[in-house]
């Protein structure tokens, strides 16, 4: 898979791009603050619909444009994956609402038919490394679960049709409890969104189990390869609702490896609704859902340590490296396509040896972009092979 034409109106800085792109590495040089990581930005959200710089799509319009009573941000695709010519195009259209106001409008279409995201998700693939992509170890559990998330919503085609509507029974489901909480009644009426809830978690945490350990499998070689052989990571899934009894887990050990592999669905989903029966007047005292995989947790273990707790900023750093070469080889293995991979500033937070590491596992893929500041950061053999473009002032422009 490959991107062979990206246009883009009012993203950002972005007020206009047109640009076709070779098959192979691209190297965007300039300064900070020029456009480069809104280059990759747009490319990672043709794949995703969502932007690792923002929860908020109304700030991905570009800010000028956004003053006017209607405004539009466009981002169009075209992309080749395996024999088939493809486009993907998404719209966020700011319109007049009430008395002075806006709303955002955001529309998505496949070949030039609209369609719902859960439905394009998985169809471009993109995996994205920038920075801020720390707080997947560092930050809460919030942004490891976002993490599987959109890995597994490019990968597995009904994964965000099925998180979507876990989402939409959670929050119906939370109304009723809350309800409950405040002016009494029949607790029977929970039912309908147990089973609802149930149906969907269990689907997500199934897919969540197999996810993290194949995940893992890549991101531990990677790792262990990185790291020369000094450390070994592990990946550790912990479901909210663990399928497993939970007096098999009393007195664990950290490293003790868990192998959830071999649950059926029909099982997690058993106990989930027995789980959930049995806590019912705690919930309804709380008014609120206390399990599910809306609360599940990633843990990234380097030689029986937590790294997010007792990790070194080099050992954080080469962790999230491994984590997302593993993606890219885990999303290869799962849907026979390489990923488009985006690189954002990463050369300058690692040492020559890494650097090295890094460019022999990317130049294994169909299409690499890099941003960077700094070209002497990669060898004269690696700018040779590659296409060099110029960023400046959101104008991006091939070096000759």
């Amino acid at each position: 898979m490959y991107l062979k034409h990206l246009s883009l109106t009012n993203f950002r800085s972005l007020t206009r791009l047109d640009m076709e792109l070779p098959r192979r590495v691209v190297l965007l040089v300039g300064s900070n603050a020029q456009g480069k990581t809104s280059v990759l930005e747009a490319i990672y959200f043709l794949a995703a619909f969502t932007s690792l710089q923002t929860h908020v799509d109304r700030q991905i319009v570009n800010f000028h444009e956004a003053k006017n009573p209607l405004a539009v941000t466009r981002l169009v695709a075209d992309y080749q994956r395996g024999k088939t010519k493809q486009r993907v195009e998404a719209r966020l259209i700011l319109e007049p609402s009430g008395v002075n106001g806006q709303r955002l409008r955001k529309e998505i279409l496949l070949n030039g038919a609209k369609k719902q995201v859960s439905e394009v998700m998985g169809h471009f693939n993109a995996v994205i490394f920038v920075p801020q992509m720390s707080q997947i170890i560092e930050g809460g559990p919030d942004e490891r679960r976002r993490y599987i998330n959109l890995a597994l919503a490019q990968t597995v085609p009904a994964y965000a049709r099925i998180l979507s509507d876990y989402h939409q029974a959670l929050t119906q489901r939370n109304a009723l409890l809350k309800a409950l909480n405040e002016r009494g009644g029949n607790s029977d009426q929970l039912q309908v969104w147990d089973e609802a809830l149930v149906r969907l978690g269990a689907q997500i945490i199934l897919h969540r189990i197999h996810a993290v350990q194949e995940i893992e499998r890549f991101a531990s070689r990677i790792h262990h390869e990185l790291t020369r052989g000094t450390e070994v990571l592990r990946l550790a899934y912990e479901p909210s609702y663990d399928p497993l009894k939970p007096e098999m887990q009393l007195g664990l050990k950290l490293d003790t490896k868990i192998d959830r592999s071999g649950l059926e669905l029909d099982e997690i989903q058993k106990g989930f609704l027995a789980k959930l029966k049995s806590l019912r007047s705690e919930e309804i005292a709380r008014g609120v859902t206390t399990i599910g995989p809306h609360r599940d947790d990633i843990r990234f273990i380097i030689n029986k340590a937590d790294v997010s707790d007792y990790g070194s900023r080099g050992q954080m750093r080469t962790t999230l490296l491994a984590l997302k070469l593993a993606e890219v080889e885990w999303m290869q293995e799962r849907t026979n396509e390489w990923p488009v991979i985006l690189l954002d500033e990463v050369m300058a937070e690692l040492d020559g040896n890494r650097r090295a590491d890094l460019l022999k596992y990317v130049g294994k893929s169909e299409q690499v972009l890099i941003t960077t500041t700094d070209l002497s950061l990669f060898t004269p053999e690696f700018v040779e092979q590659a296409e060099v473009w110029d960023v400046s002032g959101g104008v991006v422009t091939p070096r000759k």
